[in-house]
């Protein structure tokens, strides 16, 4: 297993089928996810500016997390604060969900948001995506508000952790 920044010889299109995989189970619970539709271009859209993590097994991607500086501006009053990092498009394979992965991506981005001099990190999800809230919840996060993405067909939880 490699954790790594992508680079430009992977593949976009290995990423956004990573991603579309992933997000499967939660577009059969009715959700539309950006990551259930995302096209390769969106993909690439989505990762530049942005410090995109993949895990590798064999070659293969098997996970990613995007992560947001604190000095971009995303359109949300939390999001927006000069303090606050925010990580997005987070995806574990099914295959290889719950094997800690997706704790491991977590982990190098909470100490790479601090690196950047965040002091919060945050993200959202579906207000339905109950077992999605109760990972984060267990990891240290808390609700700090709410959005309605334009994008998605429901209201999103902002969720943020207070990193060292």
């Amino acid at each position: 297993m490699e954790i790594r920044q992508l680079n430009k010889n992977d593949s976009l299109e290995e990423l956004a089928n990573l991603i579309h995989r992933a997000y499967r189970q939660l577009a059969d619970l009715g959700f539309r996810y950006w990551g259930t539709h995302q096209t390769v271009e969106d993909t690439k859209k989505r990762i530049s500016n942005r410090e995109c993590y993949i895990i590798l097994n064999e070659g293969k991607i098997i996970g990613t997390i995007l992560l947001t500086s604190p000095d971009k501006k995303t359109g949300h009053p939390w999001y927006d604060r000069d303090d606050v990092s925010t990580f997005h498009q987070f995806a574990v394979d099914p295959d290889y969900q719950k094997r800690g992965y997706g704790s491991k991506l977590l982990d190098i981005i909470e100490q790479r948001a601090a690196e950047l001099g965040a002091t919060e990190l945050a993200c959202d999800t579906a207000e339905g995506a109950t077992h999605l809230i109760d990972i984060y919840l267990k990891r240290g996060y808390r609700h700090v508000g709410w959005a309605d993405w334009d994008i998605t067909n429901y209201r999103s939880v902002i969720l943020s952790k207070t990193i060292p």
